[in-house]
């Protein structure tokens, strides 16, 4: 005990550090961006992106420039009042150096300046700052044009007039920081889906995006002039919808603005993107709750009043029946909103839930009583699924009992393994018996559990949960992962029973051939989890095994076997052993390959690559798995032919 005492470290004033002006965003990025890899860095575009946007809400913007340049900066300029540019009256500095490098400045928080904004941590654009190799900032204002230029964060020039200005706005070009980020390529599309979101959510706005890279500049303009109203109809056009025109209302009270655009469609999924002051809250919050509540009601007051038959008179419709098959978009803005974290994924005001209850009970049911023909086919959609409830539940009773394993085991065919923490273990999906058993004998027995599946799974897209459930290769699926099935993370009145806490592996990797079946089968899988465990991979919990197409050996008694991902790879692989006679082998299926080949290649944590699913666009994804994978023949074909030109790799 002595000999510990005299060793340990001393703890007074002198350990304690501040960190000064930007220093504690370098040292913690993903503190305030979430990631340093791709993720992260496309979100500096958004946090400077969102600040022009503020003054769009604030009614001082009608315009907004982004662009990708061609040495790989980003440029957002607007319309707007323009940073001002005075001195700070506590600092003594340019109010636009205060906000750039001074965490928790800004102009949001006193509501005057603006009534609502996204940004309301005041960190956004100084965040940007830190985490750039260089910014430089150029404010149109009081008829001049002011310039200023950091470096890592610190200022390195003064705020200097550089011209004369007829007009006010903002321009903000940074480089991101190569000490901090992971890749520094930023992608043209998925920028774009977040500028569209943004016009739709802030009706009238014009983005201009432009990505001046070579070869070629491409330019994209977004205005929806629709809103919501338009993004409710972009999502349902490959769907077959119950009534032609969304219904969209927008409503004010205590200082909350809402609006709401929502239709239904023939399908058995739910589909509600909720937004708070352009922020995507892909976990929903009080305002969703608020939302479903008042729906829930609303629909069966209208039921009960306008019954089809007299026994629906006596139905009582759950939340999930009344939303099965529906489109919905819930966007507010409201002065003070509180996040969970900087990433802003779900809202906590307690007031809100009351006051858009309130709000979207008054729109949605004036509009039923408005509208008796629609009110009619939302009700009769209703009481279908209130009518294959119990089919349903007999099969989700099923499935939780399965998924116990209380006095049940797990599916036979299941290869388990035996460690007990769910956090060290994964399941690999694998396609049939033959590659089932490569894998079974090449993994890894202590933390690699191996479950083929036979043939190809249901496509859920096409069908109830009631008919999904009575699927074998699914319910041992289910099974096996512990969770039960949901599409939420939290379903306040569900009868689903989607557990995170129970799921028996922390990573799920589908390992399928590398042909049409296999590719056909890895997107039954992710069809599966999309609609009915999205969580998983909102949580980060899927991934897509990479195994070799093609391995390559020289004719020589010694020669190495080399192993190529893709067509590149191989052409790298052929330039380093030219002159030497080689035989190539392509890959179709996992059975060709031997335990020992399965695991170098493909299952050795040490050397192998998996692809991480994730959902960057709820909206988009739901629009892709519904004409992929829905009922719909047209827009697949119209699909395919308008992307043939794309295809990489053609398997005939």
């Amino acid at each position: 005990m002595e000999e510990q005492t005299s060793q340990r470290i001393d703890y007074d004033a002198k350990q304690i550090q501040v960190l000064e002006g930007l220093e504690g965003v370098r040292r913690r990025p993903s503190m305030y961006i979430g990631s340093t890899s791709f993720r992260g860095l496309h979100h500096l575009v958004y946090e400077v992106v969102d600040n022009s946007i503020d003054e769009v809400m604030a009614g001082f913007c009608d315009n907004v420039w982004v662009s990708i340049n061609e040495d790989g900066s980003v440029t957002v300029i607007d319309d707007g009042r323009g940073i001002p540019v005075d001195l700070h009256p506590k600092m003594k500095k340019p109010a636009v150096e205060v906000v750039l490098t001074m965490l928790h400045s800004g102009g949001k928080f006193n509501g005057v300046s603006y009534k609502v904004a996204g940004g309301l941590h005041g960190v956004g654009v100084s965040v940007v700052n830190a985490l750039s190799e260089w910014l430089e900032v150029e404010v149109k204002r009081n008829g001049k044009i002011y310039k200023q230029r950091y470096e890592r964060g610190k200022t390195v020039s003064e705020l200097k007039v550089v011209g004369q200005a007829k007009k006010t706005g903002t321009k903000i070009t940074f480089y991101p920081d190569p000490e901090v980020f992971e890749t520094l390529e930023f992608n043209f599309e998925e920028i774009a889906k977040r500028l569209q979101e943004l016009a739709y959510l802030n009706k009238g706005v014009r983005i201009i995006y432009k990505d001046k890279r070579p070869p070629q500049e491409r330019v994209k303009e977004f205005q929806e002039k629709g809103g919501i109203f338009s993004l409710v109809k972009h999502i349902n056009e490959n769907k077959e919808v119950l009534f032609k025109s969304p219904i969209y209302f927008a409503s004010e009270k205590e200082g909350l603005e809402l609006e709401v655009a929502l239709q239904y469609n023939d399908g058995y999924q739910e589909n509600i993107l909720s937004f708070a002051n352009n922020i995507p809250t892909i976990e929903g919050g009080t305002h969703l709750s608020g939302f479903k509540t008042a729906l829930t009601r609303v629909v069966n007051d209208y039921l009960h009043r306008n019954p089809p038959t007299q026994k629906d008179k006596e139905v009582n419709l759950s939340g999930e029946e009344v939303r099965e098959g529906l489109t919905a978009v819930i966007s507010i803005k409201l002065l003070n909103p509180q996040f969970e974290g900087q990433t802003k994924t779900k809202l906590g005001n307690n007031e809100v839930q009351g006051i858009v209850n309130s709000l979207v009970g008054e729109g949605v049911g004036e509009f039923l009583e408005e509208n008796p023909s629609v009110g009619r086919k939302v009700v009769e959609k209703a009481l279908s699924a209130n009518r294959a409830r119990e089919a349903a539940r007999q099969a989700l009773a099923l499935v939780r009992k399965q998924t116990t394993l209380e006095g049940t085991t797990l599916p036979g065919k299941l290869a388990d393994c035996s460690e007990k923490d769910p956090s060290l273990r994964e399941l690999y999906l694998v396609e049939g018996d033959s590659a089932g058993g490569s894998a079974k004998q090449g993994r890894d027995r202590r933390f690699q559990a191996i479950l083929p599946l036979r043939g190809k799974i249901l496509n859920v897209e096409k069908a109830r949960i009631d008919k999904v459930l009575a699927n074998e290769e699914i319910r041992s699926l289910i099974t096996a992962l512990g969770t039960g099935v949901g599409n939420k993370k939290e379903e306040e009145e569900s009868s689903s029973s989607f557990d995170l806490d129970k799921l028996r592996y922390q990573r799920i990797i589908i390992m399928t051939d590398a042909d049409v079946d296999g590719a056909h089968i890895r997107t039954l899988l992710l069809t599966f989890f999309f609609r009915y465990m999205r969580p998983l991979i909102e949580g980060g919990n899927v991934y897509i095994a990479q195994p070799p197409l093609y391995q390559v050996k020289g004719e020589g008694k010694k020669s190495e076997e080399i192993y190529a991902y893709n067509d590149k790879e191989l052409e790298k692989v052929l330039k380093r052993v030219k002159k030497e006679k080689v035989n190539i082998q392509r890959y179709k299926g996992l059975g060709e390959m031997n335990p020992e080949q399965l695991w170098e290649t493909t299952m050795n944590k040490d050397t192998r690559t998996v692809l991480k699913v994730l959902v960057e666009d709820a909206a988009e994804a739901d629009r892709l798995f519904t004409l992929l994978m829905g009922s719909q023949v047209e827009p697949r074909r119209d699909f395919i032919q308008g992307h043939a030109q794309e295809v990489k790799n053609l398997d005939i």
